[in-house]
């Protein structure tokens, strides 16, 4: 690949741009102390990137401490107006506008691929002021399988018309590491406070903040480490 041939980046949204991640666990530990029991966060962690709760289910775990069945629709009902209160009051996380700004500067394209729906999506990136950061939003409406699945990423190469050498992506989660490897895509994971205790396996770098590091040094690094690996 030749010098400064790097055209865009690709963000996750939830735990990446804006810490969901921290907020949804809280949330249920929130559940579990109104039920008399803790909740940790290596049970809750196999879930992290996708709420399916495919691999974990937190109500059948809270109605194994129990000892009985659970009102589930009003405890989830309880449990969603919490995390939204707190989470329609966060801004984005520590780094993401100076990031956002050093990629706009270095004339990169931006784009996000998210499992979550392009209303959560939109709507955030309106509230805190980054919709029209974005040339691309891929968006868990837009496939059939959210990620692990790499349907989210091919569909953001399509959109973006860029080969998988041409760019690289911003990850924070088992799951969405999982889906940018299987796209042949070099991902570097940015680890938060729910996902900084996990391996996080798989990605091409790890960082554990955007503001860790200056961004200008994170693409001049990714560019040249894609560039070797062709």
């Amino acid at each position: 690949m030749p010098e400064n041939q790097l055209q865009a980046i690709i963000f996750d949204f939830d735990g990446l741009i804006l810490d969901t991640e921290t907020s949804l666990y809280a949330s249920w530990q929130y559940i579990f102390q109104q039920h008399g029991h803790a909740f940790p966060l290596e049970r809750w962690a196999a879930n992290v990137g996708g709420y399916q709760y495919d691999v974990f289910d937190p109500m059948q775990y809270l109605e194994s401490l129990t000892g009985r069945p659970v009102d589930r629709e009003a405890v989830n009902t309880a449990r969603r107006a919490w995390y939204l209160d707190r989470v329609h009051q966060q801004d984005v996380m520590p780094g993401v506008r100076e990031a956002m700004e050093t990629a706009h500067a270095r004339g990169l394209r931006l784009a996000v691929a998210s499992s979550s729906s392009r209303n959560w999506v939109e709507s955030h990136l309106e509230r805190v002021g980054l919709a029209d950061h974005f040339e691309v939003l891929c968006c868990g409406d837009d496939v059939d399988a959210v990620k692990p699945d790499p349907a989210l990423y091919f569909l953001a190469l399509e959109r973006l018309s860029l080969a998988p050498d041409r760019l690289f992506v911003l990850e924070d989660s088992p799951k969405g590491i999982a889906a940018a490897r299987a796209a042949s895509l070099y991902c570097v994971a940015v680890s938060n406070p729910v996902t900084r205790m996990s391996p996080l396996d798989g990605c091409s770098r790890r960082i554990e903040s955007l503001a860790a590091m200056p961004f200008s040094r994170l693409i001049d690094e990714t560019e040249k480490a894609i560039a070797g690996a062709i």
